[in-house]
């Protein structure tokens, strides 16, 4: 078993230039998706960012 793990990650040789192009596109594409549900979250943080540094 040991043995096995060794050999896995001795033969990771990392990304290619093709995965990353993908998961640059399904991430580009999640945000499109959902780009007003994250404005909205981010607005909402931000607002309540701004109400408690009024009280400190």
């Amino acid at each position: 078993m040991l043995k096995t793990w060794q050999d896995f990650w001795k033969e990771e040789d990392g990304m290619g230039t093709v995965e990353i192009i993908l998961i640059i596109v399904v991430l580009i594409s999640l945000v499109m998706i959902f780009k007003s549900q994250l404005t909205n979250l981010v607005g909402s943080i931000f607002e309540k960012i701004v109400r408690q540094a009024n009280t400190i």
